[in-house]
């Protein structure tokens, strides 16, 4: 499992803010210059790597004189504006002295969710690796709203790996793994080395997060399984610790490891998996269901006993069972009065209940990829 890492030629390095930030108190620029460091250090040895940054928020909170984090979004948004510019010239300055250009990339969660935008995102990451530059990613914060942000950059680093097919996401924190209790009320609690990314046991052995993060453990346990379907492993370490990165790579037995156990799926699948905001929900029967749990076929309406939401052609919903658990998620050929009237029927009838003889498929396998 762990000896993998030497196979591992594309990384996605997370940093969360509590290292970044010197414990709020602005910008650690001896610790950032450490990693870039490392990274450069890695690239000679033939690795590709993207860094996913913490500290936007926290620091501009710094450079604007308050006294805490702001809770509030708009002022979030306000002070994640004032950082990012310091985020990025520490970053950008610390890799010019290694000779290494630095890039700015700043997403969204509509830029991750429009599956035009998902592939540009992707093709610009994928040529900044070719020209040799280290893209710095972090959230566009100073334009999200509550209902449309990622939340948490564990979540983004686990979208980035499954953007560029990353072979490994390294989430560095303030703690040494993952462990069976939090370290911190248990004494007793001892590290968990290896473990399957979706093991649902890992959830109750997660302690919560920081005061400057927004994401504890069990956000960091999330984004490894969001990874996994891509393929990806992920390593969550102590970032405090001197050359942690070269010690991962070298095989030291740091951190706790979640290995993939699947399958990569395609790409388009990847991005149908990751989508945050889904517009419907369609109720399948028991025999639908089967039908897609087992032999990967396309769903027709035949087997589609309900619609939910308001969406249009094109747009992703969620497939759920009779007792709302959901199955899959795939985008529809049909808007949501379409399915309505189609809910139930035999595909030979679309064209005499819609007027006009559209797919088959309310949706095709190629666009449905199973999620629970």
């Amino acid at each position: 499992m762990r000896d993998n890492i030497a196979a591992c030629r594309t990384w996605v390095v997370k940093i969360g803010s509590s290292l970044l930030t010197n414990e709020g108190m602005g910008l650690d620029r001896k610790a950032i210059a450490g990693w870039a460091a490392q990274i450069v250090t890695l690239r000679e040895q033939g690795r590709r790597l993207v860094v996913v940054s913490s500290g936007a928020v926290a620091e501009g909170a710094t450079r604007l004189g308050l006294k805490a984090v702001p809770r509030e979004v708009r002022m979030q948004a306000a002070a994640a504006a004032v950082g990012q510019m310091g985020l990025i010239q520490a970053w950008e300055s610390c890799f010019a002295e290694q000779g290494v250009h630095a890039a700015q990339i700043l997403l969204s969660h509509e830029d991750l969710a429009d599956r035009t935008r998902y592939l540009n995102a992707r093709s610009t990451l994928v040529s900044l690796l070719k020209l040799a530059a280290v893209p710095v990613v972090n959230e566009n914060d100073s334009v999200a709203t509550d209902e449309l942000c990622l939340g948490d950059n564990d979540t983004l680093a686990a979208l980035v790996s499954n953007l560029i097919n990353a072979d490994v996401m390294v989430i560095l924190t303030d703690q040494d793994g993952l462990f069976s209790a939090d370290p911190r009320s248990n004494a007793a609690a001892t590290l968990v080395a290896t473990a399957r990314a979706g093991d649902p046991e890992l959830e109750r052995m997660a302690g919560t997060g920081s005061r400057l993060g927004r994401g504890g453990m069990i956000t960091k346990l999330s984004a490894a399984r969001l990874a996994a379907r891509s393929g990806t492993h992920t390593i969550i370490a102590n970032g405090r610790r001197p050359g942690q990165l070269l010690k991962l790579q070298a095989g030291e037995a740091l951190g706790t490891w979640l290995s993939a156990d699947r399958e990569p799926v395609t790409a388009r699948k990847q991005w149908l998996a990751g989508q945050l905001t889904l517009k419907g929900s369609l109720t399948l029967d028991l025999g639908a269901v089967s039908v897609l749990r087992k032999h990967g076929k396309s769903l027709l309406a035949v087997g589609i006993i309900a619609t939910r939401g308001r969406y249009q052609r094109g747009e992703v919903v969620a497939c759920v069972d009779e007792s709302g658990n959901e199955i899959a998620r795939g985008m529809v050929n049909y808007n949501s009065g379409e399915v309505a009237r189609l809910l139930g029927q035999d595909s030979g009838r679309i064209a005499e209940l819609l007027g006009y003889a559209g797919e088959e498929e309310i949706i095709h396998r190629d666009n449905l990829v199973l999620t629970g």
